[in-house]
This record gives structure tokens, sequence and C-alpha cells, in this order.
């Protein structure tokens, strides 16, 4: 199950079907990636605004600024919960703009990449970076989103 809650309206002003953009791509990656042992995983996703991602990223991450998304893993549980997405629309939407991508496309690969990160997939070396990178661009593809890391490699 994917929960979807909107704290920043600007998401749905910009993106009327924000909720089930965000639930199409989560399920694509769980689709793809979930445990077998869940019988239905459990995410919560919050489309936030940059203030409230600043927060979360200061006080989780020391880190000052909001950043496009942040992915909270839940400790096993017997209710399947694997986590809490956080999304930050000013930052996700200047993103977007600044790559010259859809709103929805960016909000569709952010949610991948945080639904990968909550299964344990990381970014910190090369390797792992690589081995991600290519698990977003095999469920994006799936979802007909071209490939988020392309003008990074010309």
């Amino acid at each position: 199950m994917i929960d979807v809650e909107v704290q920043d309206e600007a998401w749905t002003v910009a993106l009327p079907a924000a909720e089930t953009i965000v639930i199409r791509a989560a399920e694509a990656a769980l689709n793809e990636l979930a445990p077998t042992d869940l019988e239905e995983p459990v995410i919560a996703v919050l489309l936030a605004d940059d203030d409230t991602v600043a927060e979360l990223n200061q006080r989780f991450r020391a880190k000052d600024g909001p950043t496009n998304v942040l992915s909270f893993p839940a400790p096993p549980n017997p209710e399947g919960q694997i986590g809490d997405i956080v999304l930050a629309y000013g930052v996700c939407a200047y993103e977007a703009s600044l790559q010259g991508k859809s709103l929805e496309h960016h909000l569709m690969h952010l949610t991948v990449h945080g639904v990968l990160h909550l299964l344990g997939y990381d970014h910190e070396v090369d390797e792992q970076a690589e081995a991600m990178e290519a698990l977003e661009r095999s469920i994006l593809e799936t979802l007909g989103v071209s490939d988020p890391y392309a003008a990074e490699r010309i």
C-alpha cells in the first residue's frame, strides 16, 4: 500500500494527478524489487514544501537547506512498513525545469529513487551508484520515462 499525503498544494496545482503519479511509480519499483516475504509493502509518501524538507534534512542528516527527496527506511516490523519518502516541491520543480524534464517524469524518477533507498540501495560509491541508476532506468522505462541520467553521460 502506498499512502500519499499532500502537504504542499503546489504539487496538485502543478500536477493534479500527483498522488496517482507517485503511487504508479512506487508500485513499479516495488513490483520489481520488493522483498518476497512482505505480503503488501507499505510506504508513506509526503509531498511537501521546501521548508519542511529543509527542516527534516537538518534534523536527520545535519545538512542545511532542502533537497529533492528524503527516504527514511523503517526497521523490520510486522505491519510491512518499509519506510517514508518526503519530496520537496520547489526543489523538484526547479530541477525539472533546469534539466528540461517534465515535473511528472521527475516526480516518477525521484519516487523510484526513494523507494530504492527504502529497499537498501545506495549511491555513496561509484559501483553502488551504477547499480542503483541501472535499476532506476529499467523501472522508469516500464513507466515510459526516458533515462534521467542520459545528459550526464554525454
